[in-house]
């Protein structure tokens, strides 16, 4: 099968739609993915199955939710170098992720290097940081070496992508970060 950008991320979110399934058995989390409108252009009729379609209108994020009672909203990214091209978290995605927060949310994302065959926690502060860098001329992208190490996510009690643990680390350096002002 060709590598299209269409399914870009997907073994990514089939481990973390696996996850979430755990989560919410378990009493833990309620996480949703957000499914890809689209509008259909051709179906074959004897199959019933959509042969050609586009992209109705731009999504969000990949994922929403609850943790706790806690609002969160994240996006699965994959990456197959040691550099995010930051072109992949779009522009239409950084501005949800941004009202989110404002309204007291939580935005993540969550990156998998396939090279390496590790997953991080990206929190939104560190997504604002490199986007911003950007904006005002640096690089287009962030390094392996720039992000946050204690944010990798590891496999733990059989759920693939165990991101609530690095959740609640980011929780924690929010209320650390309150309480420093």
């Amino acid at each position: 099968m060709a590598d299209t950008r269409g399914l870009r991320g997907s073994v990514l979110e089939e481990m973390i739609n696996m996850s979430n399934t755990a989560y919410r058995e378990n009493g833990l989390a309620l996480i949703q993915k957000v499914p890809t409108p689209i509008t259909p252009i051709n179906i074959d009729k004897e199959s019933r199955h959509i042969t050609l379609a586009y992209f109705d209108r731009k999504s969000t994020v990949d994922y929403i939710g609850a943790v706790q009672g806690i609002p969160v909203c994240f996006d699965a990214k994959e990456c197959h170098s040691d550099n995010f091209p930051l072109q992949n978290i779009h522009e239409h995605q950084f501005k949800f992720m941004q009202d989110f927060e404002r309204q007291g949310g939580i935005s993540f994302i969550i990156v998998y290097y396939t090279s390496r065959d590790e997953k991080y926690y990206i929190p939104f502060k560190d997504i604002s940081r490199f986007i911003k860098r950007a904006e005002n001329g640096g690089l287009k992208h962030f390094k392996f070496e720039e992000i946050d190490h204690a944010y990798m996510i590891r496999q733990k009690g059989g759920v693939l992508v165990h991101y609530l643990e690095q959740l609640q680390m980011d929780l924690d350096s929010r209320v650390d970060n309150q309480t420093e002002l």
